[in-house]
């Protein structure tokens, strides 16, 4: 299939075949990306996790890190870090306790059941989802399209 810099096909494919040949690329992305979105949200919920929570156990993979330096690295505000560090304990992942050397700040720790559910969620994205062709021009095409709308959307 052959794509003009449109982003929609040139004539003579066969539609009749596969009527998504005609979508334009916008189209197929955002369909492709509500598809992964929901076959990743459900296989993380197998685990117990929600994207945020995943993040989390990144994050928390390293070491601890208090409450507020897991928010700034998540790039979300401390309330919302702090919904997604109850529901991680309530499933056993984390422990919040104080900082012995500032009493003001919640150190999170990963618990073994922590690192057990992150190493799992490490081979989702190979388990889900299917092998790309040419995985990295395919990533740099994303990368170029994600650069590309992040900065029309939030020029200054």
């Amino acid at each position: 299939m052959s794509i003009a810099k449109s982003g929609r096909e040139r004539p003579g494919a066969d539609a009749a075949a596969d009527p998504m040949a005609q979508w334009p690329t916008g189209r197929l992305l955002s369909t492709a990306s509500r598809l992964v979105e929901h076959a990743w949200g459900d296989a993380l919920d197998e685990l117990g996790l929600t994207h945020a929570g995943l993040i989390v156990l990144h994050f928390l993979e390293a070491g601890p890190l208090s409450q507020t330096d897991l928010a700034a690295r998540a790039r979300v505000e401390d309330q919302t870090m702090s919904r997604t560090l109850e529901r991680l304990q309530r499933e056993g992942y984390v422990t919040r306790g104080q900082d012995p050397l500032d009493r003001r700040r919640r150190i999170v720790s990963i618990t073994p059941d922590g690192v057990a559910v992150w190493r799992q969620a490490r081979t989702l994205e190979a388990d889900v989802f299917p092998e790309i062709p040419n995985g990295e021009s395919f990533r740099a095409v994303l990368l170029s399209i994600i650069q590309s709308s992040s900065a029309k959307r939030w020029a200054p």
